[in-house]
């Protein structure tokens, strides 16, 4: 039997509590927990952190199988406990891609195999993420790995048909499909958002109605079929209007957004830092404020980080040759801290939401954010809020550095991270 006591730690953000942990377990929540109950625990002195439920992930790219010189699944779960992460979910856009039954239990027995945090592989829509044919969606849920979310993220599924076929067949098994809402047609040769910094800059522009314009046909698909989608890193101000009307409808949408569209604009873009080249692109100051106040009117439901790492060379080289994508595992904690809970928008407890428990619901992870409460899952994070430092990717535990936030000070640090009640990050060190 092994026991920990959190001593004084604030349960989100609140007053100062004691959490004993007994083996995968919380067994006891309080002031001053008797020193019986915690007779021969290991003790972690708490006071002034903050405890939040294990966080979950719904939108990771761990590359594994076929780009390992970019991430691994274990480098990618070390990445997430670093983060305070308990659990991800893994795009499928690997090589080969995810769409069988094989690929997606192979993640998952990799994740299971390295233990740092749980992964739950998402399934492709569509066969070879090619738009054409639904993949093997019955089997993939079927299959040990038991999928429950299926996404082409990096392509959108752009054929109403076929989006409407996948809407059905999920709906049997009360699964989601996550889409990248991206119309082709209007993003060819697209480079950054069309706006002003565009025209000034003579890069092709990414127009946000091509966003909008594929959420709009999608939460009325689901509608008519009465099924569940999820829409992919949103991204426009236009966008939270159209998921808001559509929940005023009762329609069963849900969104993220990612902590890079939270803080960064397309401001950025004039440095031609291939740093900030991304998949939707950074947006206006107007969009970051939309998607701020729609993450806590909960228009938004959750923070997702899309992690996507690359390899140095596809990142140090010209803007227009660079690959899009930001890993964002180790610091999405600390932008949400500064973008949401140091602006008066968030409390602990809203951070809570909408990085642990509701992506959790999302994505049907079983025991994830949970309540921090006796007979609860001891999948936790402690974070000392009041830390503050510059990001230096050198320490970063992805195989990656492709951060736009090197050099930037930020807020938060995670010191522990556990996984039913084992400790994977003790004093803000993998363990």
């Amino acid at each position: 039997m092994s026991k920990i006591l959190i001593r004084g730690a604030r349960v989100l953000g609140g007053e100062p509590q004691d959490v004993l942990i007994v083996d995968e377990t919380i067994t006891a929540v309080g002031t001053d927990l008797t020193v019986s109950s915690a007779e021969d625990a290991q003790v972690i002195e708490a006071e002034g952190k903050v405890l939040l439920p294990g966080l979950v992930d719904l939108h990771t790219h761990l590359r594994e199988p076929g780009r390992e010189d970019s991430e691994t699944v274990l480098t990618g779960t070390r990445a997430a406990a670093s983060g305070g992460y308990t659990a991800v979910f893994a795009m499928a856009n690997t090589f080969p891609v995810a769409d069988t039954a094989g690929v997606v239990e192979q993640v998952y027995r990799l994740g299971r195999e390295h233990g740092y945090c749980d992964v739950q592989p998402i399934g492709a829509v569509t066969v070879g993420l090619d738009g054409k044919k639904l993949a093997e969606l019955g089997a993939m849920h079927e299959s040990a790995a038991g999928v429950t979310v299926f996404s082409d993220d990096g392509k959108c599924v752009h054929d109403a048909v076929i989006m409407r076929r996948a809407l059905e067949y999920v709906k049997a098994f009360g699964g989601v499909v996550a889409q990248h809402a991206q119309e082709p047609r209007l993003t060819e040769g697209a480079q950054m958002n069309e706006g002003i910094v565009s025209a000034e800059l003579g890069l092709g522009g990414w127009p946000a109605v091509a966003e909008e314009s594929i959420i709009a046909r999608d939460v009325l698909l689901a509608e008519h079929v009465g099924s569940r989608v999820h829409i992919c890193h949103l991204s426009t101000a236009g966008s939270v209007e159209i998921v808001r009307w559509a929940k005023s409808r009762g329609i069963d949408v849900t969104a993220e957004v990612t902590p890079h569209h939270l803080l960064l604009t397309d401001e950025m873009v004039r440095t031609y830092n291939p740093v900030y080249k991304v998949n939707p692109p950074l947006r206006t100051e107007r969009d970051v404020m939309a998607l701020r106040e729609a993450l806590a009117d909960g228009t938004i439901d959750i923070v997702a980080t899309d992690h996507a790492p690359h390899p140095h060379e596809d990142k140090d080289c010209e803007w227009a040759a660079a690959a899009m994508g930001m890993v964002g595992l180790e610091t999405a904690l600390s932008v949400v801290q500064q973008t949401m809970v140091e602006t008066g928008l968030l409390d602990w407890a809203g951070v809570a939401d909408r990085m642990s428990v509701k992506p959790a619901q999302i994505g049907q992870a079983a025991g994830h954010g949970r309540p921090i409460s006796a007979g609860e899952p001891a999948n936790l994070t402690l974070l000392d809020s009041a830390y503050r430092g510059e990001v230096d990717p050198a320490g970063f535990a992805s195989r990656s550095r492709n951060t736009p936030y090197e050099g930037r000070e930020l807020p938060g640090r995670v010191t522990h991270t556990f996984l039913r009640g084992r400790a994977t990050v003790v004093d803000g060190k993998l363990a």
